[in-house]
């Protein structure tokens, strides 16, 4: 397999039996089969091309006790299982693989720390089931959407602050536009502004500024909106639809002052399913789209025309990703891997926040994984702070987030400090209080009238045994 080939992973929600199925996207070959996976629309990743983390569904809808499934793309044997509290659907990782957030029926979100498995945050987030879940480019912010149309824009800096339990305190914005169920969400750089847009049933694709929060553009449609993806280069944005049509606008929001709503344009049309679109992504040059007629097809989006179709007959595919074919490749024992990552169980409960240990990994913006990472082995203070003394001098970003990362770590030791000393104090104070007591209580005893006459009882009746010795 040539490096710079692509290979197609696709999954289904309808048994889990059917698995995971990986194909050549030229040739249309059967590269791969996974067993055992059936994940919920938007729950399925790929973490640095090295590994897919799958949330796992049983047949009939409900989720399997909130199971989350990762494989090893280079040994895909049996998966690493780990089952958080409750059930989890919609998964998103930042881009260099570092943090993986999930959101949960009830409304719940969760981050993990992917390369020890930690808990680091778990919130209410929604009111209604959790249906999306986005990273920024930068993974600075965390984006998420709710059954309800509810779309909120978190802060990962303080969702990474494992002592703040507060989510008001993380959340940025917040906006209940759509009036239906939001379908999909992504992002991306306009001109002068970070853009991000949303889809939802009610049949509406909206484009916001998501650092502001300002909603730029609204476009409508005939139909709901299923699935949204966006060219890579050019600004076209893609819309599946629930009778299986594809929808091709330009988004153009240049350097909007103010929103406006374009009332069932006319936008280009792709046919080639008969069901609802149920997924959309882009390989390096091609737009792929899946259906619930259990196909999905390879698009040459200038021509307008199919240039492959995959034929899914074991069930309606509900995630789509592209990956190199080069990441199936085993590694031999000899063979050094210079961007080696691992992955760990995920820890059902979040724990202490001072407890862990090990290697410090830096969260990146604005890079993306292929550049390197600072990863700091921790063994005292003076070592570190000498580490964030070097990095200063070289004016690197990696310094002021190892100086947030250590203050934030001071502020948790001394937190949990503080309240180990109140707990002793509790403590010596409730001894002192029975202490106390039993001195009283005795005392009361000792100088009671009735302690008295068993004293002189004692006395007479010591004396008379006295005289009958004798």
């Amino acid at each position: 397999m040539d490096k710079d080939k692509e290979a197609l992973v696709v999954c289904s929600d309808k048994s889990m039996g059917i698995g995971i199925t990986i194909w050549d996207m030229d040739t249309g070959d059967h590269l791969l089969h996974i067993p055992t996976c059936a994940s919920p629309s938007h729950g399925l990743v790929c973490l640095r091309k090295q590994f897919l983390v799958a949330s796992q569904i049983h047949k009939h809808g409900s989720v399997g006790g909130g199971a989350i499934f990762t494989w090893a793309l280079n040994k895909p044997q049996s998966p690493l299982r780990c089952y958080p509290v409750e059930a989890i659907g919609s998964l998103s990782s930042t881009k260099d693989g570092l943090y993986l957030a999930g959101g949960a029926l009830s409304g719940n979100a969760y981050l993990w720390e992917i390369a020890n498995g930690r808990l680091l945050k778990t919130w209410h987030a929604h009111h209604k089931s959790l249906n999306c879940l986005l990273f920024s480019n930068d993974d600075s912010l965390l984006i998420s959407g709710s059954d309800d149309g509810m779309i909120c824009v978190w802060s990962v800096i303080s969702l990474l602050d494992t002592e703040d339990s507060g989510s008001l305190h993380s959340l940025l914005h917040y906006s209940s536009e759509h009036k239906s169920c939001i379908t999909g969400l992504l992002t991306t750089s306009g001109s002068s502004i970070s853009v991000l847009v949303s889809s939802s049933l009610d049949g509406t694709c909206k484009v916001w500024d998501f650092v502001s929060g300002r909603l730029i553009q609204t476009q409508v449609y005939p139909l709901a909106i299923t699935a949204i993806a966006l060219h890579p280069e050019e600004q076209f944005l893609f819309c599946g639809s629930v009778d299986g049509r594809i929808f091709v606008n330009k988004l153009d929001v240049g350097l909007l002052e103010e929103q406006f709503v374009v009332e069932e344009a006319q936008p280009v049309v792709l046919n080639g399913h008969n069901g609802a679109i149920t997924a959309l992504t882009f390989s390096e040059s091609s737009l792929i789209s899946a259906s619930e007629d259990c196909t999905i097809c390879k698009w040459d989006v200038v021509n307008q025309v199919i240039i492959r179709r995959f034929n899914h007959g074991k069930g309606a595919v509900t995630n789509m990703t592209v990956i190199p074919q080069s990441s199936l490749l085993s590694i031999s024992k000899n063979q050094r891997v210079s961007n080696q990552f691992h992955a760990s169980l995920l820890e059902k409960y979040p724990q202490p926040a001072n407890s862990f240990k090990g290697t410090l990994n830096l969260l990146s913006f604005g890079h993306s994984f292929e550049e390197k990472r600072t990863s700091v082995d921790f063994q005292s203070t003076d070592s570190l702070q000498q580490h964030i003394s070097d990095l200063e001098k070289k004016q690197t970003p990696a310094a002021m987030q190892m100086k947030v990362e250590t203050c934030i770590e001071n502020r948790i030791w001394a937190t949990r400090m503080t309240k180990h000393v109140m707990e002793m104090n509790k403590h010596l104070q409730s001894r002192l209080l029975d202490l106390m007591e039993c001195r009283l209580f005795w005392s009361t005893q000792i100088d009671s009238p009735t302690s008295k006459k068993r004293k002189m009882l004692k006395v007479e009746s010591s004396i008379l045994e006295g005289e009958e010795e004798p």
